[in-house]
């Protein structure tokens, strides 16, 4: 493993800790009894406290420093004095220990009491001080210059992603990110809890992937030699709750999809999926309604909520457009009654990539994707899916080439997808066949035949509705983030490239590239200076890790970096 300076010089103040006998990673609990945000919130003067938390500045003064100590709730300002830590002749706590054996990012804990600076700074006295974990790499801390202008920030989002330890450590209106995801996780459950509806927890491996049109990751269970998947959705096992006696259950459900990863999609995702019996899509509109109203007042203490450019007011009621209207509205075609071969033209018509496997649901969902969605800014419902779209969803009550079902659109993506569902089991084994047919026809998101979830309907599910709400997108909303990556904890990353150590004639080569990206070859090798037999050895072993490349023009030999 290769050290940095700063990574050496932490390793030898950790040696030079056990040899004075200090333990660098004590077992027994710290007695904390106080944070930075209570201190604040009920400061006494001359109040005894003991607190912990990370060191992260610190001016030392000779005899005296102050420093910054941040915990979970913040940070709060603390006062060493030599003479009040070590009013002995030893001195060595502070001038040994603190001074110079301490860095910032190591954990210790302070007891002390508090008292205003001249400045009226709330602080903490120091009257003594354990190390409580000693961090052996360095914190990637900004730092603020005379004009107020802030410099190496820890802002790339790869490494944030990567080390989300860190970003939380330095970034602290990420932590608010997350705490404000709990705060909306807490509110839908209050609200369904309020209404008696009962959390339940299904499985999330599964014989079948059933309950959406998805890829599935695929494992094996060696003790019973079958093939398993992760769930892509937990709608039919929540079903069949409903037709086991249950009213109205709920599920916070972690789902996997192996398809692509891009700023709205991560392929591990959660859902918060709802059934209740003895309703329909009217009433789940109107229940969706309350229940964003309430979780935006609840998480931002409004219900507008600005994202982007745009205030997304959530206050109900949300419009509600059939999905054959909205595209009538946006191209001015009526694709009510046509076939698979006609919405492929009028897809083609409208410049949108279409293939041979798509059948008359993934057409209409292509084209309302592609030329609609993103007109949908506030909330709006859009419903009265055609059958093709909705396998699971019940006929609509007035037109049979329709379904009871709507997905709720805001800021152009799509929110929350609900049906009435269907009840009859001799219906959905005919909408699971026709899921089949488009399988062989090479569909690979075409649901499973699911025979256990049939048998359950033959037993008699009760009128239902159901719905999904996408908890990351909800989160987005709520936070003004774009990217899904910003409200997961640890998304899903490539894998990390393995750090390369490159040689000095190598790291010449590469100084000169970097910041052009390519030029000449012969320029390249003048301005290196390398004798001939060190440039070839150093061109070729750079090529073969992937990072140097040749391209030959017309009349040149071009030099680049590869990428």
């Amino acid at each position: 493993m290769q050290l940095s300076e700063q990574e050496i010089v932490r390793r030898e103040k950790l040696a030079k800790l056990r040899e004075m006998g200090i333990n660098p990673y004590p077992a027994p609990l710290y007695p904390v009894d106080a944070t930075s945000k209570s201190i604040k919130d009920n400061f006494e003067e001359g109040k005894k406290v003991v607190v912990s938390g990370r060191l992260m500045s610190r001016r030392i003064q000779g005899k005296a420093s102050f420093a910054e100590l941040q915990d979970s709730e913040g940070r709060i300002q603390v006062y060493f004095n030599r003479d009040e830590i070590c009013p002995g002749e030893d001195k060595t706590q502070y001038n040994e220990v603190y001074k110079k054996l301490l860095d910032i990012g190591d954990f210790i804990g302070v007891e002390g009491e508090l008292f205003t600076t001249q400045v009226g700074e709330k602080t903490v006295m120091v009257k003594d001080f354990t190390l409580l974990s000693k961090a052996l790499r360095p914190l990637p801390l900004p730092k603020v210059d005379a004009e107020g202008k802030t410099y190496d920030e820890f802002n790339d989002p790869e490494l944030r992603y990567r080390q989300r330890y860190v970003d939380l450590v330095v970034n602290p209106s990420v932590k608010d990110t997350f705490i404000k995801r709990t705060k909306i996780t807490n509110s839908i459950r209050e609200f369904y809890n309020e209404r008696g509806y009962l959390e339940v927890e299904t499985p999330i491996l599964q014989p079948i992937p059933g309950g959406a049109a998805a890829r599935p990751f695929l494992t094996h269970h060696n003790a019973l030699n079958i093939p398993l998947y992760l769930r892509i959705a937990n709608e039919l096992y929540l079903k069949r709750l409903i037709v086991g006696g249950f009213d109205g259950v709920y599920e916070f459900s972690k789902d996997f999809r192996n398809e692509g990863m891009d700023r709205t999609h991560n392929p591990e995702f959660t859902v918060m999926e709802l059934y209740v019996a003895y309703k329909d899509y009217h009433w789940m509109m109107d229940t969706t309604e309350a229940l964003l109203e309430k979780v935006a007042v609840d998480a931002t203490g409004s219900t507008k909520v600005q994202v982007g450019d745009h205030e997304i007011e959530f206050k109900a009621p949300y419009p509600r457009v059939p999905i054959l209207e909205a595209i009538k509205t946006h191209t001015g075609i009526d694709v009510a009654g046509l076939d698979e071969n006609q919405l492929r033209e009028v897809a083609k018509k409208l410049e949108i990539e279409v293939d041979e496997t798509m059948g008359v649901g993934k057409l209409i969902d292509e084209i309302f994707g592609e030329k609609c969605e993103h007109h949908y800014v506030q909330p709006t419902f859009i419903i009265d899916y055609p059958k093709e779209m909705s396998p699971l969803t019940k006929e609509h009550r007035s037109n049979p080439a329709l379904t009871e079902r709507f997905e709720l659109m805001v800021n152009g993506k799509e929110l929350a997808n609900a049906y009435s569902e269907l009840n009859d089991p001799i219906d959905q084994r005919e909408r699971f066949e026709d899921q089949l047919r488009l399988s062989e026809k090479g569909d690979d998101e075409a649901m499973f035949i699911d025979q256990d979830f049939l048998r359950a309907l033959e037993y008699g599910m009760p009128p239902t509705s159901g719905i999904g709400i996408g908890i990351d997108r909800l989160v987005m909303l709520l936070t003004n983030n774009s990217s899904i990556q910003e409200v997961l904890f640890f998304p899903q990353m490539r894998p990390e490239k393995k750090q390369v150590e490159l040689t000095e004639e190598e790291k010449i080569i590469m100084d000169i590239l970097k910041p052009i990206g390519e030029m000449p070859l012969a320029d390249l090798k003048a301005k290196a200076g390398l004798s001939g037999k060190k440039w070839d050895k150093s061109t070729k072993n750079l090529a073969k890790l992937g990072l140097f490349k040749v391209e030959k023009t017309e009349d040149n030999l071009i030099a680049q970096l590869k990428q």
